[in-house]
């Protein structure tokens, strides 16, 4: 297959105008195909060797960047395994920590159980002394309580309310006392409940006729001191 090309008209070095036969001619291409295609086919292996180089290049930058990453997180790995190791050893030096706290946290509660009924028992006395008639002394004095976790208990009399425990006491009279106050001075005892007189009895010794008064007073929980329960913060 052949081409025609048209070539341009010269002029001369004179600048004359063109004469009649410096006209366009026809041309021919007489290149065969297979020269224009190998041509066409090297311009076509020069732009895939440039893209493969390119290629190469982007496949070598990445390799190189993620072993400078992966260098980088190994370096922080190790860092992190070290920083690990240190608090390990820091944590055994405080071991014992969690077991002294729980024994600690174990003898607050035992004493706050064990001594939850706890009564500061001088006051009392006093207050029971305060109100005993003129004339009277107190010969014995006798606590019955109950266990600190136990429920009140009912008393044996109908007519009395449940308690934390009871006080008898024997007292001596030189005369017949007078009960009824003296149960009203027990009864405004905060803490006291129920007071009765159970008994009295006219009693000989060597020092002279007197009288034996047994009576009975319960106490309530309203008397617990509640001095070792456990405070906020505590434990």
């Amino acid at each position: 297959m052949s081409t025609v090309l048209e070539k341009k008209p010269r002029t001369r070095s004179g600048g004359s105008a063109p004469t009649a036969l410096s006209g366009t001619l026809p041309q021919v291409n007489l290149l065969p195909p297979e020269v224009r295609a190998a041509r066409g086919l090297r311009t076509t292996k020069r732009w895939l060797v440039i893209s493969l180089v390119l290629t190469v290049v982007a496949c070598v930058g990445g390799f190189g960047f993620a072993l400078i990453s992966a260098a980088a997180a190994a370096t922080e790995l190790a860092d992190a395994q070290a920083e690990t190791t240190r608090l390990e050893q820091e944590q055994a030096k405080y071991a014992e920590v969690p077991e002294v706290l729980d024994a600690l946290d174990q003898a607050t509660l035992a004493r706050t159980v064990g001594m939850g009924a706890d009564v500061l028992w001088k006051p009392y006395v006093d207050a029971l002394a305060a109100v005993l008639p003129a004339g009277v002394s107190i010969d014995t004095f006798t606590v019955t309580s109950n266990e600190p976790t136990a429920t009140p208990v009912a008393p044996a009399d109908p007519l009395q309310a449940p308690s934390a425990g009871q006080i008898m006491f024997t007292a001596r009279s030189v005369t017949v006392p007078d009960s009824a106050a003296w149960l009203d001075g027990l009864e405004s005892v905060p803490g006291f409940s129920d007071p009765w007189v159970s008994s009295v009895m006219v009693t000989d010794d060597e020092s002279g006729t007197y009288y034996t008064v047994t009576a009975t007073v319960q106490f309530t929980e309203a008397a617990f001191s509640h001095r070792f329960d456990a405070t906020e913060g505590e434990g």
